[in-house]
């Protein structure tokens, strides 16, 4: 039995090549592990006033022919109006306070709404939503949804209930080029929010997960009724110390 030089040449330079793919792979998951373990410990203590949803915004409106512009404001979560914090949980998340990141209950019932077509369901933690928010993109696939649920393990590893809920009421858009409840209580009700009442906090959180539909100042029936039932849930949400001032 014989070997044809040819072939054993050509095997070897295609091993070589495989040999630096995975190479150049294992080196580029190396840099993405040690870079989003950077990124999430340096955004437990720093305020984040850029993320990738704002700047993706930017060139919305600049590819609509309109100005950039981001209005945003970091305020310490002591500084926001404790109905602000139970209004959200109220209506985003009502297990905030309890879950590892995930409502595994929520998913499953998504699921099955899902299943029957028509509009789609999401289960979507705050704590998801402040992985999606600061760390990636807007756009829904399979590589988002596997990344938002690799950062929210890190968030909720490294980063305490209350330093999550601080980046999300700093970080969520709540109208268009609007980020966070600090301008959103300036821009719709003319005061910070550290003295957003009830009514008010009920309101910006009837515009969530959709913003830019909905305005707090020109409220439809909708956001009317769903507002009376944040002001009813919020009124059960657990108590917290960082989330008693008022």
């Amino acid at each position: 039995m014989f070997s044809i030089p040819f072939l054993k040449s050509k095997e070897k330079k295609n091993r070589g090549k495989l040999d630096k793919v995975l190479i150049w792979m294992r080196r580029f998951l190396l840099f993405f592990l040690l870079s989003s373990l950077l990124a999430v410990w340096v955004f437990r203590f720093v305020p984040i006033r850029l993320t990738p949803l704002m700047l993706i915004r930017v060139c919305q409106q600049w590819s609509d022919g309109k100005s950039a512009k981001i209005q945003q404001k970091w305020v310490p979560i002591e500084k926001i109006s404790a109905h602000m914090i139970h209004c959200v949980i109220a209506s985003e998340d009502n297990k905030f306070l309890d879950h590892n990141g995930f409502d595994y209950e929520a998913i499953k019932k998504a699921k099955k709404q899902n299943k029957k077509g028509g509009k789609v369901y999401g289960a979507s933690t705050i704590s998801q939503q402040v992985a999606k928010n600061v760390f990636l993109w807007p756009r829904r696939s399979w590589i988002r949804k596997g990344l938002e649920a690799y950062f929210t393990v890190l968030i909720e590893i490294f980063w305490s209930k209350e330093r999550i809920m601080e980046v999300y009421l700093n970080v969520v858009e709540l109208g268009d080029g609007i980020y966070g409840v600090e301008s959103a209580s300036t821009f719709y009700y003319m005061h910070s929010s550290s003295k957003l009442n009830r009514y008010e906090a009920a309101m910006l959180a009837t515009c969530l997960p959709s913003p830019l539909k909905y305005n707090p100042k020109k409220p439809t029936q909708k956001m009317l009724s769903k507002q009376v039932k944040i002001i009813n849930l919020s009124k059960k949400v657990k108590q917290t110390s960082w989330g008693l001032h008022f």
